[in-house]
């Protein structure tokens, strides 16, 4: 019988960060943020600031945007191409409400990363995934005081996205170091977290490394795959 090939195992779940939903101390935040990302690996950091000017966007991104690159941290900005090509972000996330997928990349241009929200729809994920996505969200899993949430997909839908497409998927909502786990088995290719790292009782960084930590042996039993 001849022997068939062995199939490598996939890369653990990686960590996707997102910014509070506010920041009234930025300097502080930036403080805060390089001893975060310095304690772990983090795929992406998701600069998302609702109700604010562009100003206060524009001087969020200058501030953080080099120190998470400079960990080789992907910086994402939620909602605007606009805003994120002028301000050298390397990619933007949007909405079901916000810029459609096709013309974010036409205003990012070909090498920068976009992300679609999907809820809990595979439909509106294979769209996004064919207009150019270079991940979808599906969400929220959990309840969450990040944002108001009415979607509430089944882990089951993560584990038929990874088993029939390629285009890598995150996991968001509510996500803590408690369930982040039967999520990585489920086929998220990344968790998003925001609350789950900011307001960890141990403080961001510890929850960086515990994160990585949970992750890491996801992975070693055999989680999911995916780049950004």
């Amino acid at each position: 019988m001849a022997r068939q090939p062995s199939v490598p195992p996939r890369p653990p779940c990686q960590l996707y960060l997102i910014t509070p939903p506010a920041i009234p101390d930025l300097e502080a935040f930036a403080t805060v943020l390089e001893d975060t990302l310095a304690a772990g690996e983090v795929a992406a950091l998701q600069i998302r600031l609702k109700d604010v000017s562009d100003d206060v966007i524009r001087a969020a991104v200058q501030r953080l945007a080099p120190i998470a690159q400079a960990q080789g941290v992907a910086v994402i900005l939620n909602d605007r191409p606009d805003l994120a090509r002028a301000t050298g972000c390397d990619g933007v996330h949007v909405g079901l409400e916000d810029t459609p997928v096709a013309e974010a990349r036409r205003i990012m241009g070909p090498d920068a990363m976009i992300g679609a929200t999907c809820h809990d729809s595979r439909h509106l994920a294979m769209e996004a995934a064919e207009a150019g996505a270079d991940y979808v969200a599906f969400g929220a899993f959990f309840a969450t005081d990040t944002k108001v949430t009415i979607h509430r997909p089944d882990p089951i839908e993560l584990t038929i996205w990874q088993e029939t497409m390629e285009t890598p998927c995150v996991a968001i909502g509510g996500i803590t170091l408690d369930n982040a786990a039967e999520l990585a088995r489920a086929g998220a290719d990344f968790v998003a977290v925001s609350g789950g790292v900011w307001k960890h009782p141990e403080g961001p960084a510890a929850a960086v490394r515990a994160f990585n930590q949970r992750l890491n042996e996801i992975g070693r039993q055999g989680g999911s795959q995916g780049n950004i």
